[in-house]
């Protein structure tokens, strides 16, 4: 399977599963929901680079939220996975960055859609709302559903449009 990348206005296919890397980040609430994806991808042999939070830590989730989204932003990571206490504050703060489409997901169709018609390069998760098995089956239809392109690639043209007109640089 390869995975695609946005590049300029269209896309190249970039890597296969095994070269995709996925930044991966948590906040307290989200910690032990971390570690399970993060062992689900080491079985996987999906590399990843996580940016926190450590066990124990009382922490914000913007700040990592953002260290993790940024990796994206910048091309040294794919994807990325971010967890809260929701999946919500995390998807609030990626959000935020020009190019990513964060979608907290919570059952399968709404993962599925948000890949194949959205591209979705953001994935949030709320641990404090799903249990491992849950999670777990949703990060693997995120990691393995295809953008489908088409009219989809149109609209996602139109999200860069508007990006282009209301971020400021």
């Amino acid at each position: 399977m390869t995975h695609q990348k946005r590049k300029g206005n269209g896309f190249i296919l970039l890597r296969k599963e095994e070269d995709v890397k996925i930044a991966i980040a948590s906040d307290h609430a989200g910690y032990e929901l971390k570690e399970g994806i993060l062992a689900y991808l080491s079985e996987r042999g999906i590399q990843y680079e996580d940016f926190g939070c450590g066990p124990g830590e009382k922490v914000n989730y913007v700040e990592f939220g953002e260290k993790a989204t940024k990796s994206v932003c910048s091309g040294l990571s794919d994807r990325a996975i971010l967890v809260c206490g929701t999946g919500l504050g995390m998807a609030i703060v990626a959000n935020k960055f020009k190019g990513i489409r964060a979608t907290p997901c919570l059952d399968e169709y709404s993962t599925e859609m948000s890949r194949c018609h959205n591209d979705s390069n953001c994935l949030t998760l709320g641990g404090r709302i799903l249990p491992l098995d849950e999670a777990l089956n949703i990060v693997r239809i995120w990691l393995d559903t295809e953008f489908e392109g088409g009219r989809h690639q149109d609209r996602l043209q139109k999200i860069y449009d508007l990006e282009e007109r209301n971020f400021k640089p």
